[in-house]
């Protein structure tokens, strides 16, 4: 997984009180969770959207007063009408502890379903795993190049000996429907264009 660096400001005072005022200069109040502790500090809004604004997870290395804590964001608070970004809840990342993530879904290949004309739908964006924090990926890629109309990619079908993916196994991640005009299935194209060639042979008998 991509890491990132991030500046914060240890703050001294916590409280709805000094939340507002730590908003109004511009910044994000900040809580870090590590083992058996917890920072409070703040850190540019304008730093912050370029991570949280985006499809992307990272690993975020936070330097708080000269101390770097390797970090990911846990949880995050928005106002319910701006969109702005309230408050971020962080977790202290450790090599050899696993952790819950959201990880973004990435789908590639041409389906032959699509290609048909059929409609690709996608359930699911992100899957919940639990890895090492090295053991991370930018993303979940699924292929969907054996995807014909009719047919769906689920949890089950996605492998990866690091990663240990909670979603239900039967969850559909990805599948591709029946869109008006599309064609059946390339197998149905096949089978009648064996008929037609086997008419002809009769035919020509």
């Amino acid at each position: 997984m991509k890491e990132v660096s991030l500046s914060g400001s240890v703050r001294s005072n916590v409280g709805k009180k000094d939340a507002k005022a730590v908003r109004a200069a511009g910044n994000v109040p900040c809580v870090v969770y590590g083992a058996g502790s917890q920072t409070h500090f703040s850190v540019k809004h304008v730093d912050m959207e370029k991570l949280i604004y985006t499809p992307n997870v990272y690993i975020i290395n936070v330097d708080l007063n000269g101390k770097t804590v390797k970090t990911i964001v846990q949880d995050i608070q928005f106002h319910p009408v701006t969109d702005r970004i309230l408050h971020i809840d962080f977790i202290e990342l450790q090599d050899d502890k696993k952790i819950k993530v959201n990880i973004p879904v990435n789908l590639f290949g041409r389906s032959p379903g699509v290609l048909n004309g059929g409609k690709l739908q996608q359930i699911f964006r992100r899957l919940k795993v639990y890895a090492l924090p090295g053991d991370l990926p930018d993303s979940i890629e699924v292929d969907i190049s054996p995807l014909k109309i009719g047919m769906a990619i689920r949890v089950s079908d996605v492998n990866n000996d690091k990663l240990n993916i909670l979603n239900a196994a039967n969850a559909v991640i990805c599948s591709v429907k029946m869109a008006r005009g599309a064609s059946a299935d390339d197998e149905e194209e096949e089978e009648g264009a064996a008929a037609e060639e086997g008419a002809e042979e009769g035919a020509e008998a």
